[in-house]
């Protein structure tokens, strides 16, 4: 069990953020998987699953978690706010020096951390690809993400093969002065290239939805996401972008004398 001088800040190896909206039933699937798969590598690690405002015993699960292992976290929202808000508020909360966002649905496989936390010894970020969507969706929603995807990447000038896949690993500082808006969750990996961090897409294993509905569908986040995909482009063609050629008489610090 992590001590209190192990939980302090930046000593641990991993920090998992799982937003987390109505899912009673996958949580207590959820936790032994990941708890199965870290705990043979010997990382030191904690998860933080952060309820979105949900109306079930999502949160009263957690804490039963907290009570018998504190490696378990909860970030509780007072409101429903949204997967960007609820991913905003872990990566705020992490203490780990490398940083994993993960669905709670069990769709996204844990089995597929320690690949993804490898390439990040040579990547700033990890970001994941369902190739095998076949397993996990229908074809309605097989076909509008190809479709996203197509026109993302279009008006992006991006090459990534899965942007709505959130399953994603980081170090620790890509996120330190990561500004998200709402809908900005699917952004993220443009917006951290927009920094100058290097990024990479990486396959992942997609497994079908065992329990409830999916939060999002063609209607309710078409529109809203290509607004947000215009104001993605804007903020990548007004980047600065310059050089310094020459800084006579400046100090390390930049600051006049």
């Amino acid at each position: 069990m992590t001590t209190t001088s192990e939980a302090a800040e930046g000593s641990l190896d991993l920090s998992i953020v799982v937003p987390v909206y109505n899912e009673e039933e996958s949580l207590p699937l959820l936790w032994p998987e990941i708890r199965e798969v870290l705990e043979p590598t010997g990382l030191r690690f904690e998860v933080i699953f952060v309820d979105d405002g949900s109306r079930d015993r999502s949160a009263e699960i957690v804490r039963a978690f907290h009570e018998a292992d504190r490696r378990v976290r909860l970030v509780r929202l007072k409101a429903n706010a949204g997967e960007t808000a609820a991913t905003d508020a872990g990566f705020r909360s992490v203490r780990g020096r490398h940083v994993v966002v993960m669905d709670a649905d069990l769709q996204n496989d844990p089995h597929d951390i320690p690949v993804m936390l490898r390439h990040l010894e040579q990547w700033d970020a990890v970001t994941g690809w369902r190739v095998n969507r076949a397993a996990g969706d229908s074809w309605v929603r097989r076909l509008s993400s190809r479709i996203a995807n197509r026109v993302r990447n279009r008006l992006s000038a991006e090459t990534v093969q899965d942007s709505g896949c959130t399953f994603r690993a980081f170090r620790r500082e890509c996120l330190r002065d990561l500004v998200l808006y709402k809908g900005f969750h699917r952004f993220i990996p443009t917006l951290l290239k927009i920094r100058g961090f290097r990024v990479i897409e990486v396959p992942v294993n997609h497994r079908p939805r065992r329990f409830g509905q999916s939060k999002y569908g063609i209607g309710n986040r078409a529109l809203r996401a290509f607004v947000d995909l215009l104001v993605v482009r804007w903020m990548k063609d007004r980047l600065l972008r310059y050089e310094v050629a020459e800084d006579l008489g400046g100090d390390a610090s930049g600051a006049p004398r």
